[in-house]
């Protein structure tokens, strides 16, 4: 008998992944299909957004929290058909091409596991996942199923990040000798997240750690980015909690120091910071690139030169927001270039990067890859 169940099934999901991919070929120019997987990070604003993307359509939402649910989709103006308890029925119900995940990290894994065998593309919210054996596990099914398996930073929107990678390319600071990373704010608590976020975004198992997590994987991501998934040859770590009533579970400060033959990078990611902040500062043998924010960059490019300064527009379309490039990425418009900040070999590199740091904080020595 369970034999005949499980051929039953198996039969269900080839007609049902038959179905998506009729369903993909036969709306290559339409809007992608999304639904979004949990509503519990803050980030999921941007989506829900309907201003901040044109090439998807929002074919379900999937919360167990009814009031979350109801909260974001009364405020967003999402019809209540559009919301599901469960992944199963909302595959079963919309057959999404794809989704976008907004849940704990931890739960980043079952997002694959349910959506890569019928076909369903995935992206998700940085980092990729909680740690190495995750991410392993996720990367088989990915492959195995052939889908996109994609992680969202906000910086990847940033134009100046872009200019800067594009400077260091063609060699206009010569060989890189440091990269400062630097992200965080007051403390997710302290800029007044939501609880839904608060309870999973500070505990050890869901998030993978406090500030070295949550904003440690920004600097690894750019790191692994501009040295083109050059892996380092050792991470040192220290991590602190000087705010133990606050956070008595994690690290909220942690410095990252990744060791080249010929360069350093340095993450610093913290909870502590006077002001929010995500900038970096980029040196080479002869000048050097800041990266003040999304749009202010300055630079100087040799002893001789000044500094000089720039205000960059906003990239265009679909390189200015997640969701419209993950549609282009699935309809096959543009492709992944290696090592790029959204693709999976990039963010394997964080993870395992993120493990060592963890384990170098924890042991206070030096982790050689």
């Amino acid at each position: 008998m369970k034999n005949v169940v499980r051929s039953l099934r198996i039969f269900g999901l080839l007609i049902l992944t038959t179905s998506l991919i009729n369903i993909q070929k036969s709306m290559a120019d339409e809007p992608l299909r999304v639904a979004i997987i949990g509503l519990s990070h803050s980030h999921v604003h941007w989506i829900l957004n309907p201003e901040s993307h044109k090439d998807i359509k929002i074919v379900g939402i999937v919360e167990s929290n009814l009031d979350l649910a109801q909260r974001y989709m009364k405020q967003y103006g999402y019809s209540g058909d559009l919301h599901f308890t469960n992944m199963e029925e909302m595959i079963m119900t919309v057959k999404p091409e794809a989704v976008a995940a907004f849940g704990s990290i931890f739960e980043h894994l079952e997002v694959v596991e349910t959506c890569a065998p019928y076909g369903i593309h995935v992206m998700v919210e940085k980092p990729l996942a909680v740690h190495m054996d995750h991410a392993t596990k996720m990367k088989a099914l990915a492959d195995q199923h052939n889908i996109h398996l994609l992680t969202n930073y906000e910086t990847t929107w940033y134009q100046t990040n872009h200019q800067t990678f594009n400077m260091v390319k063609e060699g206009l600071i010569g060989d890189l000798r440091k990269i400062v990373v630097h992200d965080g704010h007051k403390g997710p608590i302290e800029i007044g997240i939501n609880k839904e976020f608060a309870e999973w975004l500070t505990d050890p198992v869901l998030n993978g750690g406090g500030a070295i997590t949550d904003f440690g994987c920004y600097g690894a991501n750019l790191i692994v980015w501009l040295t083109k998934g050059l892996k380092p040859e050792s991470v040192t770590a220290v991590t602190q909690t000087i705010k133990p009533e606050m956070y008595p579970k994690v690290d909220d400060e942690a410095t990252i120091i990744l060791k080249y033959p010929k360069m350093q990078g340095i993450i610093q990611a913290s909870w502590n910071w006077p002001v929010s902040r995500k900038d970096m500062e980029v040196y080479g043998k002869t000048g050097y690139i800041i990266s003040e924010n999304k749009s202010e960059i300055r630079y100087r490019l040799n002893e001789k030169e000044v500094e000089k300064t720039a205000v960059l527009p906003n990239r265009t379309a679909p390189f200015d927001n997640p969701f419209d490039f993950f549609a282009a990425i699935v309809r096959n418009k543009i492709k992944l270039s290696p090592y790029d900040l959204s693709s999976l070999e990039n963010n394997m590199l964080v993870v395992e990067i993120l493990d060592a740091a963890k384990k170098s904080a924890k042991e206070g020595k030096t982790v050689k890859f």
